[in-house]
């Protein structure tokens, strides 16, 4: 017998954001919990943030886990990008999360999401 989806996972993609906020860490910090709080979820041990990488491909990351799996942030300043991925079995609202990252990081978005 097939059990069905464990779990959904969405990709949102930012796309023209402001620089400024990408370059920021202060900015970063905040969207996740904010996230969090938006789609119901609880964080599991403290936000790991880093800025790492060489040359074009320098840039903030940031984990989270939280008590159904996890969310991670990677962002990209020179062009203006950021791409958010939460994956948790138990369900969520994507459209919601991407409505926060917007209000963060602005730009345009492209949401994925994917029952796994």
């Amino acid at each position: 017998m097939d059990p069905g989806p464990w779990g959904l996972s969405a990709t949102i993609d930012l796309h023209g954001c402001d620089r400024e906020l990408l370059a920021d860490p202060d900015t970063i910090r905040p969207f996740v919990p904010a996230t969090i709080d938006a789609i119901g979820m609880r964080a599991h041990e403290p936000l790991a943030i880093d800025r790492f990488g060489v040359d074009d491909l320098e840039g903030w990351s940031a984990l989270q886990f939280i008590e159904t799996s996890s969310i991670t942030v990677h962002v990209d300043e020179r062009w203006r990008r950021c791409f958010v991925d939460i994956f948790s079995c138990r369900t969520f609202d994507p459209a919601l999360a991407a409505r926060i990252a917007i209000e963060h990081f602005g730009g345009d978005v492209v949401v994925r999401v994917l029952e796994r």
